[in-house]
């Protein structure tokens, strides 16, 4: 090719991507959600969905794809177009710690996929099902030791953040505890409130509606403070876990090679919905904190947490069984 024709071909392959930015989007969006409905990614998903959709003038649906630890919702995007319109709206366990535990896995989150923005942070809380006889973290571990069998606590699926929470908590309280993992938040609160697991820790938005009605009890919030949706759950520190901090975030993913002028303009209105009173009060109330960051610096931040998850579940000898 020569260079005349070289230099029409990079001008025609621009004015495509221009034109695809321009007139995007001219469908409905479709928001790929790891999990089953009802946990919090799928809370999420929806408290993004509503808004973004009047904002984009295009329906935006969520499509639940649970199982095998969130792998199949991601490989799903990972392999779909990237023409912008079907998203993940994934949970910081599966995009970080996945890596780390699946050596054979079939996507890779900095290869496979655009970051677009995050939405929320939230530390977790840990509950226990309201038919156990405990208040407290300190009777939930005298508790366990009587337990015949010891004690069960759920997550969301091998090697989420859920499970590996609660094999940290095993290990500093030095009580051994039983994995229980599901294909989502939802089957495991449902089974949390029958009393056939006895823990699950969480972020909020997928338990707090259940606190009032004491079917689940939160013994301990793991931020570094308390959160004024629940002022009287004390800390992971305060309930006697100095140390013991759990976080997890969720943001919006979009297929590799999907053009930059349709993510920014994506992250733009996301960004208006995100630092909106309604969405910041919303997520507020489901004990978590309503948190933008744009591509660029999503980026980043999933470079340093891939690496910072991958220390924790190799120091702690987590595998996903």
């Amino acid at each position: 090719m020569n260079p005349a024709h070289r230099l029409l071909a990079v001008g025609l392959a621009l004015a495509a991507a221009a034109s695809h930015a321009d007139t995007w989007p001219s469908k409905p969006l479709t928001f790929v959600v790891p999990t089953a409905p009802a946990g919090s990614t799928d809370i999420m998903a929806r408290l993004v969905a509503d808004p973004l959709q009047r904002a984009l003038g295009q329906p935006v649906v969520v499509d639940n794809k649970p199982g095998a630890s969130g792998n199949i919702g991601a490989e799903f995007v990972a392999r779909a177009a990237p023409d912008g319109y079907t998203l993940l709206l994934q949970y910081s366990g599966y995009h970080v710690g996945n890596p780390s535990l699946y050596p054979n896995l079939r996507w890779s989150p900095t290869k496979d996929f655009v970051p677009v923005a995050m939405v929320m942070r939230a530390p977790h809380v840990v509950a226990v099902s309201g038919k156990l006889p405990v208040t407290s973290m300190k009777e939930l571990i005298e508790y366990g030791k009587k337990k015949e069998g010891g004690l069960f606590y759920a997550s969301s699926g091998n090697g989420s953040i859920q499970h590996i929470a609660g094999e940290l908590l095993s290990r500093q309280t030095k009580q051994p505890a039983t994995h229980v993992p599901y294909k989502g938040s939802g089957p495991a609160i449902n089974d949390l409130v029958a009393g056939n697991v006895d823990i699950f820790i969480t972020t909020p938005p997928s338990v707090i509606g259940h606190f009032a009605g004491g079917r689940i009890k939160p013994l301990a919030y793991t931020g570094s403070k308390r959160h004024a949706s629940m002022p009287n759950v004390p800390t992971s520190a305060e309930a006697g876990l100095p140390g013991y901090e759990v976080e997890s975030w969720f943001a919006v993913f979009a297929p590799a090679k999907t053009s930059p002028e349709v993510v920014n303009k994506l992250s733009a209105e996301i960004k208006k919905i995100v630092e909106s009173e309604a969405f910041r009060k919303k997520v507020d109330e489901q004990g978590a904190f309503a948190t933008y960051m744009d591509p660029a610096t999503l980026g980043r931040f999933v470079d340093q947490e891939l690496a910072a998850w991958s220390k924790v579940i190799k120091g702690a000898d987590i595998k996903p069984e």
